[in-house]
């Protein structure tokens, strides 16, 4: 809210390079499309940029929403990146369109997509190490650059990205587990159950030559501030973009201010009251019916039925 593009852009470079100084492992951004609150329609490209801004701290898509592309433009791309930051680029691929259905149309992304996701990503990985089997139908198609550029030049044989697969499901579990990739799972996705996801992939986990054992990362929402409760007012302003959302409604970053003073339409039959510690419980259920207004009373507490 309030900051443009290109101020956005040069924010993520700062905090990059301060992740890098700090002594960070990782530094990722996702791809999202059509939302006034992300601008990052493309990680790759800002990838790029950040591959010169910085010098040690791995830099990578966390992630890249396969449905959405060709997975031989992907590798190309990435092959591109592990070229100009040599073992520091990670790509993490998801399933999920990243946006609305309208936009996901727009896309080009079939209503099919999610079930294709499991060949896109061996497609990919076969690119990527340019080892399709004898017989494939891509078997002589190559990604540029990568290792079949390179043996046809003599030169040494490059890195690949270290590909993860990225969910919040029993099913990115057990895909991760089966083709031996990390697994990233994404705990800032409401109710996502963890613990099954990260059983299902340590149990079914096969090593592969990318990885020999299971390797998980857990991605949550944090934010830090010196007074406790300034975070938690700023954390809301991420908690009502969701919530719009989820309703429908742009992805859009209010004001503390703008979100302190919502007030919110909610369905008969839920509670929703915010206490004085701040803490805001979901609104229970208690029977279907249709939309209907909250009242304010005065003081902390909110309520609608």
């Amino acid at each position: 809210m309030g900051q443009s593009a290109q101020e956005t852009f040069a924010e993520i470079t700062a905090l990059a390079q301060l992740a890098d100084r700090r002594g960070f492992q990782r530094f990722w951004m996702s791809e999202h499309h059509a939302m006034p609150g992300a601008a990052t329609s493309s990680p790759q490209l800002m990838l790029a940029r950040l591959t010169a801004e910085t010098e040690r701290i791995r830099l990578g898509a966390g992630g890249v929403m396969l449905p959405n592309h060709v997975p031989l433009v992907i590798a190309e791309q990435f092959g591109m990146l592990e070229t100009l930051a040599p073992g520091r680029i990670d790509l993490g691929l998801g399933r999920a369109p990243g946006t609305d259905q309208a936009t996901a149309s727009a896309l080009r992304r079939g209503r099919e997509a999610n079930d294709a996701f499991p060949q896109q990503v061996r497609e990919l990985l076969g690119f990527l190490e340019d080892d399709f089997p004898a017989g494939h139908p891509y078997q002589g198609v190559h990604a540029v650059p990568g290792p079949w550029q390179a043996e046809e030049n003599g030169v040494p044989r490059p890195g690949t990205p270290d590909t993860w697969i990225l969910g919040s499901s029993p099913f990115s579990a057990q895909l991760a587990a089966q083709l031996g990739r990390p697994y990233a799972f994404t705990l800032q996705f409401g109710d996502a159950d963890v613990v099954t996801a990260m059983r299902l992939y340590r149990e079914n986990f096969q090593p592969s030559e990318a990885l020999a054992e299971p390797y998980t990362l857990v991605s949550t929402s944090a934010v830090a501030h010196d007074d406790p409760a300034e975070a938690l007012r700023q954390a809301r302003t991420g908690a009502m973009a969701m919530l719009r959302m989820f309703t429908r409604q742009s992805y859009k970053v209010l004001t503390p201010e703008e979100v302190e003073a919502y007030s919110p339409p909610c369905r008969s039959g839920r509670s929703w009251t915010r206490t004085q510690s701040g803490r805001s419980p979901a609104p229970v259920p208690r029977s279907p019916s249709t939309w209907t207004t909250c009242t304010s009373s005065p003081g902390p507490t909110r309520s609608c039925s």
